[in-house]
């Protein structure tokens, strides 16, 4: 049935319920202390959005294996040690009635120099290609094996502490996402040489996950709709991977696309598809006969209620989810469900394109970086109990990047 209301509740296949059709999507908030575990400022940025209206809350990257970094300040969860740290994150929704769900990863091949001091891991040796990347040593089958066993724990561990659900990261040229594209699997084995052998490695992941929760525990997966990259992994190979995942019960599919190499997940969008605001909603339209009775998450664009309403009457997508927004807007959800003409605004900072800055640098990726930085900053703010500073200046954050970062900050994009 047809849904045009946004506060409708949406029931899961595992029967859990969704308060409404607004979710937070996955931000990277890099708020882990030292040891990895989650920092107390997690919490606060938790508590903040649970209270902003949103009937789903997606964490950012949670790091499968402490050797595999994705950026410094990622919690990772390899086991129970920081179980207390865990389950006071999870609280801090719960007491609001608000599913939170772990955004679970590994970061292959895009692993961050800073944090790692050894070769990064992945299908085949093929660096990423973007500054201060270096190339990777294939996974051999054991290890590919022992990733898809972390998974599955990094599930259990989550359930324990509290946590509603997990979103296993199939996107944005991760690890998982690096598998299905044949741009950097060109293995022959198992796990790579043809589409079908390519999605294994999901699939395995999915399967292993599912059976190491109960039922009640949602499990869902981000994938994308495209690297958009000629030669890499297509809406067709995509659209497959769907309608195999639709039998292996998935809670919730969410679409987005793009990769460090071809970040559409990083507002490089074309001007119309930007003034249309559904970057991935085609898309979704495509797969929604094969994605069965798995609902569909649409991530990326969405800024006007009367767009989001149109998404959900259109039957193409089941969810809205909300990214940028939040940082500025922690209660983005309750702006939008309060007025039928609502609307929440996202920015984008940068350095001008042909400055000086730009004669000596890609001044694009430069720029993506500062951007996701910027909201990044945002988020850090919220969690140290402050107020988002949509004033903040790119020097500013420039300048943030690289105490948090050191000289590695800018080797490399992030998302």
């Amino acid at each position: 049935m047809t849904v045009t209301n946004l506060t409708d509740p949406l029931t899961l296949p595992c029967g859990q319920v969704l308060p409404n059709r607004l979710m937070k999507s996955a931000l990277s908030e890099v708020l882990a202390d030292r040891a990895s575990a989650p920092d107390h400022r997690l919490e606060r940025l938790y508590g903040t959005w649970a209270a902003g209206g949103y009937g789903l809350l997606v964490t950012g990257n949670v790091m499968v294996d402490g050797r595999q970094m994705g950026e410094p300040g990622n919690v990772v969860v390899e086991d129970e040690r920081h179980l207390d740290r865990l389950t006071r994150w999870a609280k801090t929704t719960q007491d609001h009635g608000v599913p939170l769900w772990m955004q679970i990863n590994h970061p292959g091949r895009q692993a961050n120099p800073l944090k790692l001091r050894h070769q990064p891991v992945a299908p085949s040796p093929i660096a990423v290609k973007v500054v201060g990347a270096s190339t990777p040593r294939a996974l051999t089958g054991e290890e590919i094996e022992d990733i898809i066993d972390r998974f599955a724990t990094t599930a259990a561990v989550a359930e324990t502490a509290g946590f509603d659900g997990v979103q296993v990261h199939a996107a944005h040229g991760y690890l998982v996402a690096q598998f299905l594209s044949p741009l950097s699997n060109q293995r022959d084995d198992e796990w790579g040489g043809d589409p079908e052998r390519r999605m294994r490695f999901a699939l395995e992941i999915v399967r292993r996950v599912r059976a190491r929760v109960s039922p009640g525990f949602a499990v869902g997966i981000k994938l994308n709709s495209a690297d958009f990259q000629r030669g890499g992994f297509t809406e067709e190979e995509s659209r497959d991977v769907v309608a195999a995942l639709a039998t292996e019960g998935l809670d919730l599919i969410e679409v987005s696309g793009g990769s460090y190499e071809s970040p559409a997940m990083m507002g490089s969008a074309a001007a119309s598809t930007v003034a249309r605001e559904a970057y991935f909603l085609e898309y979704a339209r495509a797969v929604r006969d094969v994605a069965g009775g798995v609902p569909l998450a649409v991530t990326g664009g969405f800024r006007t209620r009367t767009a989001m309403e149109s998404a959900l009457a259109s039957g193409d997508c089941d969810l809205i989810g909300l990214g940028r927004p939040t940082c500025t807007t922690p209660d983005a959800a309750n702006v939008i469900l309060g007025s039928p003409t609502a609307r929440v605004d996202s920015h984008q900072v940068g350095y001008s394109k042909t400055g000086l800055l730009s004669r000596v640098t890609d001044i694009k990726a430069f720029n993506s970086l500062v951007d996701l930085g910027w909201h990044e900053d945002q988020l850090h703010r919220i969690g140290a109990g402050k107020q988002p500073d949509t004033g903040r200046s790119k020097l500013a954050t420039t300048v943030s990047l690289v105490r948090r970062n050191g000289r590695e900050a800018f080797t490399r994009r992030r998302s």
